[in-house]
């Protein structure tokens, strides 16, 4: 099966989430929650990524992960991650018990696409303090991809994580894990950047970009991805190929909305008032957009 056959497939097979102008929606990626250690890129962002959410909890919106939200290459547990990252997870299970959480799994936490390691830890979660397992995502269910499918307009939107036109990050995805956690993550203390993460290397990330490009292309389908850790938000007339960027950036993390009938870029970064006071903000990259805009004409 070629990558682009294999996006098809996820595409319909993918369960549908009904949506109207009405509904908000934040999506995310590459979140890269990890272990609390030097290589835990999500560190030096999870202030920012708690603040967004905090925000998108209270505005009602419905938060849809598109893969690599925990980093399961470098790490073996689940449960070190969200030891270290209670807090985001408590917010996470806020969104669950309300019906207003979706997650789909990337290369990184492809593990999650087996039913049993769900079961076995996200269902609940060992308190440790209390010395008693605690509801976490009870019963919930990992997806490889999403279709957003618009109530008025019958619109559809896939949602994947973008790792599928990738042969190490989808077939070889077990070899990619064994290299990243046993010779690039020791290389990385050194300096060593790891050649073939799709994050750190551009023409990986043209590659990945121009398949997902010509799917789109070929179905005349609007798609929203991660994985490439670059945001992009096409002009109208464009291939309706959209990225949401990733929560690991240096200074700023970012997401796509889709609230209003309009899709927008965004980021949350730490802004400087008048007075020299630090605060978290939000800032629009690109857009509002309306969707309509980017419907293919039949």
């Amino acid at each position: 099966m070629n990558n682009l056959t294999r996006i098809t497939k996820v595409f319909e097979s993918a369960d549908e989430i009904p949506f109207d102008d009405s509904s908000r929606i934040i999506l995310m990626s590459d979140i890269h929650r990890g272990d609390g250690g030097w290589a835990d890129d999500f560190s030096k962002n999870q202030n920012l990524y708690f603040a967004a959410l905090t925000h998108y909890y209270n505005e009602n919106y419905t938060y849809i992960e598109l893969g690599d939200g925990d980093e399961l290459w470098k790490n073996k547990k689940l449960s070190d991650i969200i030891y270290v990252h209670s807090h985001a997870f408590w917010l996470l299970s806020k969104f669950f018990k309300e019906g207003r959480l979706h997650f789909i799994f990337g290369n990184h936490d492809m593990v999650k696409r087996d039913p049993k390691f769900v079961k076995n830890n996200l269902y609940q979660y060992l308190d440790e303090r209390e010395q008693k397992h605690i509801p976490l995502f009870e019963n919930i269910k990992l997806h490889e991809g999403l279709v957003l499918r618009h109530r008025v307009t019958n619109q559809k939107i896939l949602l994947i994580h973008g790792h599928q036109v990738s042969l190490i990050d989808y077939e070889l995805w077990r070899l990619g894990r064994f290299l990243v956690r046993y010779l690039w993550r020791p290389l990385e203390s050194f300096g060593v950047n790891d050649p073939t993460s799709t994050a750190k290397n551009y023409d990986k990330k043209d590659a990945v970009e121009n398949r997902l490009i010509e799917w789109v292309t070929r179905e005349k389908q609007m798609l929203i991805a991660g994985h490439t850790h670059r945001p992009r938000f096409p002009e109208v007339g464009e291939p309706p190929y959209f990225n949401d960027g990733s929560s690991v950036h240096p200074r700023c993390i970012t997401g796509i909305e889709i609230a209003e009938g309009n899709i927008t870029l965004v980021k949350w970064d730490v802004k400087t008032k008048n007075d020299g006071t630090l605060f978290i903000g939000r800032e629009i990259l690109a857009g509002p957009r309306e969707l309509k805009d980017y419907v293919y004409q039949q």
